[in-house]
């Protein structure tokens, strides 16, 4: 998680995924659902996943998925990822979610973040060593 104080805190990684966040996407407190906020994060890790693989890779792990801040209808939603590590067939990404409201000038807020484990895929979707 980022230690600096709000205003000076910056999101890790590259931006894979930007969305927004719509009124379908809502639970029962009229915020987003937080599924919905994490299957954008296996969306954007996946982005991350193929690109250190070079080809096809699958989730096959979710660890620590943290819900800082709930995600307002209206919000830009976007999914900052960094490799955590690499194995053989696998890949650790670390994803953080940052939200910003144009209409509010309170700035970017870091709202979730979490840590996605791949692995590689042959054709016949068996794991495969990831090229080094």
């Amino acid at each position: 998680m980022t230690t600096a104080p709000l205003s000076e805190a910056k999101p890790a990684g590259e931006l894979a995924l930007q969305t927004l966040a719509m009124p379908r996407d809502t639970n029962a407190n009229g915020d987003i659902f937080g599924g919905w906020l994490v299957s954008q994060m296996d969306l954007a890790a996946g982005i991350a996943s193929k690109k250190v693989a070079r080809g096809r890779s699958a989730t096959v792990a979710i660890k620590n998925v943290n819900f800082l801040s709930p995600v307002k209808v209206g919000s830009t939603v976007s999914c900052f990822t960094e490799v955590a590590s690499i194995g053989r067939t696998s890949v650790q990404i670390n994803v953080e979610v940052w939200t910003s409201i144009f209409s509010i000038d309170d700035g970017p807020k870091k709202v979730a973040d979490g840590l996605f484990v791949f692995v590689a895929l042959d054709d016949d979707g068996k794991p495969r060593p990831i090229p080094q």
